[in-house]
């Protein structure tokens, strides 16, 4: 079983070509239920059936695993044993035809346009680790970018005169974002007054450095967004996201279509932007409700 998990992670790599986070995802995965099957007497795959793998999926339930991250599970087992099947080492696919569970899609939590302004007015700007953080936060907010996307960029991967930044997304899939008038002013404010202090390698091309003038780490990140969201007195709960989340459903709210909104997150399918229009819908219906005199 462990030879075929391994020539199937390696089709994953070398013929579909799946980024590496990817692959250890459906590797972990994987190697739970072959260790499930030899728990349960499975010594070969092709014994297996339908059975045995709705067993461990109700397995995984009484775990208490979140609905998501079963879907997650029987995605990776249905693809290997379509792998299986493809190539003739199996004979039925076991897998075939087996529903994901329903999942439940959590409303991402925002923040109003006048939190995401006082949560930007933290910074000092006096200071040069203050520039740098409103750089960072403006640019956050008018881009919608992963945390991930954030502290990867680099110099050349932002274009101020054209008003837009190129992002490596998932799955390394390159998209163009525009920047708004704000976010463009503070960058170069970073980028005259506080990068050059702290660069200590002239080859260094990260955008975002730390004080030692290398990039930045997601959890460093984290560090700067819940000081700021201390000092606001926000009470809602701040995270890198919110602000990924904040820009989308600003942006639909203000009358953007879902499909540019889509383009500017890297959403490779439409449901995922999809939700941020239940958030707008919620507060459409508690301002009917508000002042409807019928609501």
């Amino acid at each position: 079983m462990e030879k075929l998990l391994a020539d199937y992670l390696t089709y994953l790599k070398v013929e579909r070509g799946l980024a590496q986070n990817t692959v250890l995802s459906y590797e972990r995965d994987l190697k739970k239920f072959i260790n499930f099957l030899k728990e349960t007497g499975f010594s070969d795959l092709s014994s297996v059936k339908r059975q045995q793998i709705i067993t461990y999926l109700l397995k995984l339930q009484g775990e208490k695993m979140a609905p998501a991250s079963i879907s997650r599970n029987l995605a990776a087992i249905r693809s290997f044993f379509n792998y299986l099947s493809a190539e003739n080492l199996l004979g039925e696919d076991p897998a075939r035809d087996l529903d994901s569970p329903k999942l439940s899609k959590k409303l991402p939590k925002i923040i109003t346009v006048e939190e995401v302004e006082e949560l930007l007015s933290q910074p000092d700007e006096t200071d040069k680790m203050g520039i740098r953080d409103r750089a960072m936060l403006e640019l956050l907010y008018a881009s919608g970018l992963r945390v991930s996307e954030l502290i990867s960029l680099e110099v050349d991967d932002v274009n101020l005169d054209l008003g837009f930044l190129r992002c490596q997304g998932k799955g390394s899939k390159e998209r163009i974002v525009p920047l708004g008038k704000m976010a463009i002013h503070y960058i170069q404010l970073y980028l005259q007054q506080s990068r050059p202090k702290l660069v200590k390698n002239i080859y260094q091309k990260t955008l975002f450095l730390n004080f030692h003038g290398r990039p930045l780490t997601r959890q460093g990140f984290w560090k700067i967004i819940k000081k700021y969201a201390k000092q606001s007195g926000i009470d809602t709960e701040i995270t890198p996201h919110t602000f990924r989340h904040s820009f989308a459903t600003h942006l639909l709210e203000n009358g953007a279509d879902l499909r540019s909104v889509q383009e500017m997150l890297g959403h490779a399918d439409i449901s995922t932007t999809q939700i941020y229009t239940q958030v707008t819908g919620k507060k459409l219906q508690n301002i009917h409700k508000k002042f409807h005199p019928r609501g």
